[in-house]
């Protein structure tokens, strides 16, 4: 075998850019194609001195000759003196770091390459003397296409599977334009979104999600409406992380989901416009950047209008005793419709070449009215030997009209000083979030052609978290490395909501005081961590930490004077083991303990009875869970392809589930009812365990066609002693992208979503599907591009079912959502792009409350 040229183990670099030191080198070692190939010269060997046992070590780093950003993964070859004969041969990590080791003394060449950068040479000599040399950055400048005034280096894969995180690049997926951040996340690896918008990692909702890895207010109210006020066109890339490091908040038993949002790093002024509409909903949106020497200003304005339609049907059998039952059958239509608005503005500026600062502000605003009409036939029968008889009929309609409004504002600050050492770094962030927002419903009641009652219901609620952290990274040597870090929240939350309603009685609206009330609450969230990492020869790497974390919460209910205090403390450790078997197959073991506290969705009392035979409220008085969780992970790469194995198991032993109950009406509403209704909150009473085995795959067929894919198959079984109730079934998920490159500009993609039934508590949910086909025509010198889409064009409808059941009750509910689009976007890209310096990706993680849920407002 002929020895590997400097552009054969840059190569290999390029296939794996992204999957490590060691799979790069193997890859180039068996790549036979590059432009120096075709080279002769017969190697000579290096020109040592007598002394060449002596063996000495050669360290360094590499960046971008623009942005002073590290280059991953760069190839670092050492040739022999005057020849093409690669001595020693490695990669660069992350962090754009090498290190050659066992270099005997003499005169070399030392190489450098990357894909999408111009190769640097420089000739470095090794005696006796001075065997360890510490080299000063190795700049690579980029290699660049011109395309009218817009220049393009690399195409990344669509998704990439990284060390520890699959990253989905959904700027690279052109299905997305015109959609939100909920359409982009059901293409993501490993996650599921519900019909509702709710957001699950391998059939798990605890989950943590950031976005610049900042926390946010907009996301710890109501998660699925958050990520509807999020443009698809906004994402730059999604990053799914199911084993965090002790450096990550110990919220997030499932894991943590990163959404990083689109930022221009390029000189000059740029921007781009994006504009769109479907027969669901519309986009305007405008990015604008301004980058000159060490200050950068990138900023985003845009809107979207929405508009849906859904029906439903349901059917609840109450078993009151061995000869009473109720039957409650519930049909119903509602339209939605509204706005939102969606703004940002980031500045960083480099005090000196070691020291950055940056800043940032970004606020949105969602609005919706909602129009609902349901009818409701409530029967009470008595069966005896003979017949069954009617007792007692309830029959209305109900109209009602919801209007809700969320507005958000996330003020962030950082600063990075980089120290003496190589990976030396101390960083200072900062983040002040603020969420507020306000629903209102209007409900008229109409038996027959009369309407005999009418209600209002107001709900203002208020979170606000501020957030402090310092981290520190301390190299021990070229093989360990020390992080320490402290960090506090202090969150602070507001729900008021009231009731008045209307008996027409001639009083006209009155207060209702037992379904009134005013809830404040605190929680502060006191936190450490250490994490120490290492590397036993050149196929094992350790990594181990502790994080500790103090909890205090206090809540009131200002109107009652209720209390509610509580403190807890928590340690939550993590290990991760890997082991490169050869160069192309990895192994990975790791154990974390993870913490789920419950957000604001969870704890709101507020009673939401707009259906007052369906009755939901959250719940003040949740513990947080805590979660083991086990992961073994197989990584092989052949060529360009690449797949991942993962088996795990998650334990949760007071797991926070939805509860629903019958209970007499007056035991909740202030009425003389007591016919039963369903009462449904949270509470910490389950078991909840999860084992399953998932497969994620990338490959390019052809140059010009690219497939990626995962599946999730996993069995949940849940269990409550309290209640007697147990449920169990096996669940699997998956999706399927695939791409093609045509010629003059064209392009098409392809994607399918599957999820199975879902095992709940109590019940079941149905599975269901998606699929959507676009195709994409670049002009203009490919500044400008236009995509026309179908998302499910032959189902009009999509069905969702869900189950519940108890030795008490049993209940289906059908809902039918009306989901076939088409899509029609326009982008447009302006202004001089050339390379600029990226700034520091250092930012504020806060995956530390268990959000979604859903039934209380």
């Amino acid at each position: 075998m002929s020895t590997p040229t400097p552009a054969q183990l840059s190569a290999s670099s390029f296939v794996n850019s992204s999957r490590g030191r060691t799979a790069g080198v193997a890859l180039g070692l068996l790549l036979s194609a590059g432009p120096l190939l075709a080279q002769t010269a017969t190697p000579a060997p290096a020109q040592a001195s007598p002394e060449a046992k002596s063996l000495g070590r050669i360290t360094g780093s590499v960046q971008s000759a623009t942005t002073k950003e590290p280059v991953e993964f760069a190839t670092v070859a050492l040739l022999a003196k005057g020849t093409e004969r690669a001595v020693l041969a490695s990669a660069c990590d992350d962090k754009g770091h090498f290190e050659l080791r066992n270099v005997p003394a003499g005169e070399y060449t030392l190489s450098v390459s990357f894909v999408g950068y111009q190769p640097q040479r420089q000739a470095v000599t090794v005696t006796t003397a001075q065997p360890v040399l510490q080299l000063p950055p190795v700049l690579l400048a980029t290699t660049t296409t011109q395309l009218g005034e817009v220049k393009v280096t690399g195409e990344r894969e669509l998704v990439e599977s990284k060390v520890d995180r699959l990253v989905y690049n959904a700027d690279k997926d052109l299905t997305n334009a015109g959609g939100t951040a909920a359409d982009v996340l059901q293409k993501a690896p490993l996650l599921t979104v519900d019909l509702d918008g709710n957001l699950q990692l391998r059939g798990s909702s605890n989950i943590r999600v950031l976005i610049n890895g900042k926390p946010s207010t907009l996301l710890a109210t109501n998660l699925a409406e958050a990520l509807k006020q999020i443009p698809a066109d906004q994402i730059k890339s999604v990053e799914v992380i199911t084993a965090p490091s002790a450096k990550y908040d110990a919220e997030g038993t499932a894991g943590v989901v990163n959404i990083i949002l689109k930022k221009s790093t390029l000189e000059g002024m740029n921007g781009n416009v994006n504009a769109g509409v479907s027969n669901r909903n519309g986009f305007v949106g405008v990015n604008l950047n301004r980058r000159k020497g060490k200050l950068g200003i990138n900023s985003s304005l845009g809107t979207n209008p929405f508009y849906n339609l859904a029906r439903s049907v349901g059917r609840r059998t109450d078993y009151l005793s061995d000869t009473t039952q109720s039957q409650l059958q519930q049909t119903g239509r509602f339209t939605n419709m509204g706005l939102g608005g969606w703004g940002q503005l980031g500045i960083d500026y480099d005090l000196t070449p070691k020291d950055v600062l940056s800043f940032g502000v970004q606020g949105n605003y969602r609005a919706y009215v909602n129009d609902r009409s349901q009818f409701t036939s409530y029967q009470l029968f008595r069966t005896d030997e003979s017949a069954q008889r009617r007792l007692f009929v309830d029959e209305y309609n109900r109209d009602i009209e919801t209007r809700d409004g969320n507005g958000n504002v996330d003020v962030n600050f950082g600063y990075t000083k980089t120290l003496a050492k190589p990976k030396q770094e101390l960083s200072v962030l900062g983040l002040y979030s603020l969420n507020a927002g306000h629903t209102r419903y209007q409900l008229d009641q109409q038996r027959g052609e009369y309407t005999d009652y009418r209600e209002k219901s107001f709900n203002d609620s208020r979170n606000r978290e501020i957030t402090l952290q310092a981290d520190y990274v301390q190299p021990i040597d070229s093989t360990q490395t020390l992080e320490t870090g402290l960090k506090t929240i202090m969150r602070h939350v507001d729900s008021d909501y009231r009731i008045d309603a209307d008996s027409l009685d001639g009083r006209g609206y009155r207060p209702v005081p037992a379904r009134s009330n005013e809830f404040g609450y605190d929680q502060n969230v006191y936190a450490g961590y250490a994490s120490y990492g290492f590397a036993l020869g050149k196929k094992w790497t350790f990594k181990g930490g502790a994080r500790l974390e103090h909890t205090r919460i206090d809540g009131k209910f200002l109107s009652s004077g209720t209390q509610l205090q509580t403190d807890y403390t928590n340690l939550a450790p993590n290990v991760q083991a890997a082991w490169t078997v050869t160069p192309d197959h990895t192994l990975k073991l790791s154990y974390s303990r993870r913490i789920q506290r419950p957000g604001i969705w969870y704890l709101n009392p507020y009673i939401n009875t707009s259906d007052r035979r369906n009755v939901s409220a959250g719940n003040p008085n949740l513990n947080a869970e805590l979660t083991d969780a086990y992961e073994l992970t197989y990584t092989t790469f052949v060529k360009k392809s690449s797949v991942t194995f993962s088996g795990y198991w998650r334990q949760t032993n007071n797991a926070i589930e939805s509860v629903a109950r019958l209970v007499p009406g007056s035991d909740i509403l202030p009425t003389a009812d007591t016919t039963r209704i369903l009462y449904t909150t949270y509470r910490n009473l389950a078991r909840n365990s999860s084992y399953g085995l998932s497969a994620f795959g990338s490959t390019k067929l052809t140059p010009k066609w690219s497939l990626s894919g995962n599946v999730n198959v996993y069995w949940r079984q849940v269990n409550s002693p309290a209640l007697g109730l147990s449920n169990s079934g096996g669940m699997f998920n998956f999706n399927l992208n695939s791409s093609w490159q045509f010629e003059k500009g064209w392009s098409a993609q392809f994607f399918a979503f599957g999820n199975s039934r879902q095992v709940a508590l109590q019940g079941r949910t149905s599975g269901y599907r998606m699929y959507s086909l676009g195709a994409k025509k670049e002009f203009w010198d490919k500044k400008a591009n236009v995509v026309v889409s179908v998302i499910n064009p032959f189902n009009r409808i999509l069905a969702f079912r869900n189950e519940l059941s108890s030795p008490s009750f049993e209940s289906v509910n059908n809902a039918y959502f009306y989901n076939r689009q088409i899509r029609v976007s326009f982008s447009y890209r302006f202004g001089k792009l050339d390379n600029g310096p990226s700034r520091p990706k250092k930012s504020i993680q806060n995956d530390d409350q268990k959000q979604g849920g859903g039934g209380n407002g």
